[in-house]
């Protein structure tokens, strides 16, 4: 696997659309890649931002979220929501990078993701072809950030080992694998958090990827989602005082 940031201009708010970002800076396209934008670039291309100081904070996480905890929704913290079924904080909302906005998630990124998908397919006339919108995610009781997929096209996102044999012979019974994070993760490494300016990359050489040539179907999409009921994570999440916001999702 090979990963490949790609640097930009300096962007603001609706300065570019994000079809002639991708032009301007994505000239060629091998079989077989799949083509990373976060969703930050996403978002300041299609206008999903808003002033600083235009709006309580609070009440902008409280309208993104899906879900909130309200004890720790504290003044200028961005507090543990639940934004597309992802635990983030502040429902993804980022000033960083924003120049004056608070940078919301993209209105739709899966429709993002196909539409930038089919553009690709087409323009570089490939049969193999794919895309992933990332953020910066926490994982509970470890310090860093690591990327996430809120919107993949054009592969299967989860390689299934369950029934297969393991080194010894023995049955797996629940293992997968899930591809859309590990390469949101990767790509997210190789573009940064800060100053990078590297809001695009290129995967490459993928050979334990499975393409497919359609979006993404619900039943596809939700097996990357596991529900606040699973008796794995029930004990913590269903004792917790969850609020729900007023999210577009």
């Amino acid at each position: 696997m090979k990963i490949r940031a790609i640097k930009t201009e300096k962007l603001g708010v609706k300065q570019i659309s994000l079809l002639k970002l991708t032009d301007k800076h994505i000239k060629s396209l091998k079989e077989g890649s799949i083509v990373v934008y976060t969703s930050k670039i996403v978002s300041l291309c299609e206008g999903s931002a808003i002033k600083i100081g235009t709006v309580d904070k609070n009440e902008l996480v409280k309208q993104e979220a899906e879900l909130y905890i309200a004890s720790v929704l504290k003044k200028n913290s961005l507090g543990l929501t639940m934004k597309n079924n992802i635990l983030i904080p502040g429902a993804g909302i980022d000033e960083s990078n924003g120049n004056g906005y608070y940078t919301l998630w993209p209105k739709n990124p899966q429709k993002t993701a196909n539409k930038l998908r089919i553009y690709l397919k087409v323009k570089f006339s490939l049969k193999k072809i794919g895309v992933i919108i990332t953020d910066s995610r926490i994982v509970p009781l470890r310090w860093g950030t690591l990327g996430v997929a809120i919107a993949h096209s054009g592969f299967t996102c989860m390689k299934n080992y369950i029934g297969t044999p393991d080194l010894f012979g023995r049955i797996l019974q629940v293992s997968t694998s899930n591809i859309a994070d590990a390469l949101a993760t990767s790509a997210v490494l190789i573009m940064g958090e800060g100053s990078e300016q590297t809001p695009l990359a290129i995967i490459e050489e993928l050979d334990f990827v499975d393409f497919v040539n359609h979006n993404p179907k619900k039943d596809e999409l939700s097996k990357l989602h596991v529900g606040l009921n699973d008796p794995m994570y029930a004990p913590f999440f269903k004792n917790v005082k969850w609020k729900k916001g007023n999210s577009r999702a």
